[in-house]
């Protein structure tokens, strides 16, 4: 793998460029650290994941109504012996 400091980016693109095209990558340092890699770009791979129904998640998350009678019992609990 070859290496290209900042200062060959901006001076020396034309030769980075060809560097790139034949070893497939490029490790760019910044400061004698490498820092970044270029590579050549290939298009991203299609996803074909279902569309996400957000309204079936949403009612899922969403606590479940009480019944009547858990209601009738929680009223009961609350008032106590008023």
């Amino acid at each position: 793998m070859r290496t290209a400091s900042v200062r060959d980016l901006r001076t020396r693109f034309p030769r980075i460029k060809a560097l790139i095209e034949q070893e497939g990558e490029v490790v760019v340092t910044d400061h004698g650290r490498p820092r970044y890699v270029l590579k050549t770009y290939g298009p991203p791979a299609r996803c074909r994941r279902q569309p996400v129904n957000y309204w079936a998640r949403l009612r899922q998350r969403q606590p479940r109504p009480l019944s009547a009678a858990a209601r009738r019992a929680l009223d009961k609990a609350d008032r106590g012996d008023r």
